[in-house]
């Protein structure tokens, strides 16, 4: 259940802030699928700042402490670094980062639930510095969780970067639902549908849809210079999702437990280079030989 959600918090004048911050009001422009080499080099810049305060936020989950307390850490080490948090005000969103709880599948809003021994908890971490986002999550454990919920995550996990190895160019990016659905469904969980991986760059969201699951006809070309996230959000049980009446919280219909890990990734000339993993990360690198 929900808790309290405590007032929108302030950001310092000294903080370069996208178009969004002060309005709510998400502007959209035809931004390049393929960016140019100062764009990219930015990207790695805000891709490593989001990776570095997604881990140390990770640091602070333990039983007792609330999401807003997470929130205002985050929202303040992000100022710190000279950043802003992407998520403040993002169509009005309340707050600097996303808090999703057991059964909560995305967009969870930081409040005073206390976080309780055996939850599972994922942190949605975006930064923007330097004129473009930095966008990473991951589920992380809060005191002794059960084994069920250890081998989704785990599962989850392996789900995100199997999908970061399908990313080749001149490939459809249906690839990359097709190698998340293979784990998945070896497992026997759910894929979310509703919500999926997306372009980025100067904007947050860009038109480059990337799903979860196979579909042919998501059939774009993925070409060196695109950068996207892969965020797969794996369920225990149905795939199928509501909103809470705040218009952000998606839970699962049937209560199931959800967990997501999120890269995001730049395709090479020969692959893919992952811009928020690498040391310092949450998820560095696969946890297989690929």
């Amino acid at each position: 259940m929900p808790g309290v959600i405590s007032p929108m918090r302030y950001v310092p004048d000294h903080i370069v802030k996208p178009d969004y911050a002060d309005s709510g009001i998400v502007g959209r422009w035809d931004e390049p699928r393929i960016k140019d080499e100062s764009v990219i080099a930015r990207m790695r810049e805000a891709g490593s700042l989001a990776a570095e305060i997604l881990r140390l936020a990770g640091e602070q989950v333990r039983p007792g402490i609330t999401t807003d307390e997470i929130d205002i850490f985050v929202h303040d080490l992000t100022i710190e670094r000279g950043a802003y948090p992407s998520p403040l005000n993002y169509h009005g969103y309340p707050k600097s980062v996303c808090t999703s709880v057991n059964d909560v599948i995305c967009h969870g809003i930081p409040d005073s639930r206390k976080l309780e021994d055996g939850d599972i908890v994922n942190i949605d971490v975006t930064a923007f510095i330097h004129g473009v986002h930095g966008d990473t999550n991951a589920t992380f454990f809060v005191g002794d969780v059960d084994e069920q919920s250890r081998d989704l995550v785990k599962v989850t996990e392996e789900c995100m970067w199997r999908g970061i190895d399908a990313v080749r160019p001149d490939r459809p990016i249906s690839d990359i639902g097709k190698a998340i659905e293979t784990v998945a469904k070896a497992h026997k969980y759910g894929i979310v549908r509703a919500f999926i991986g997306h372009g980025i760059g100067q904007q947050f969201h860009t038109d480059i849809q990337v799903l979860h699951y196979y579909d042919s006809r998501n059939n774009m070309i993925m070409r060196p210079g695109m950068t996207f996230t892969i965020e797969p959000m794996i369920t225990l049980g149905t795939w199928q999702h509501r909103v809470w009446d705040d218009e952000w919280t998606a839970v699962t219909t049937d209560g199931s437990r959800c967990a997501q890990y999120e890269h995001m990734v730049l395709v090479t000339d020969t692959g893919v280079e992952v811009l928020t993993g690498g040391a310092g990360a949450v998820s560095p690198h696969a946890p297989y030989n690929a």
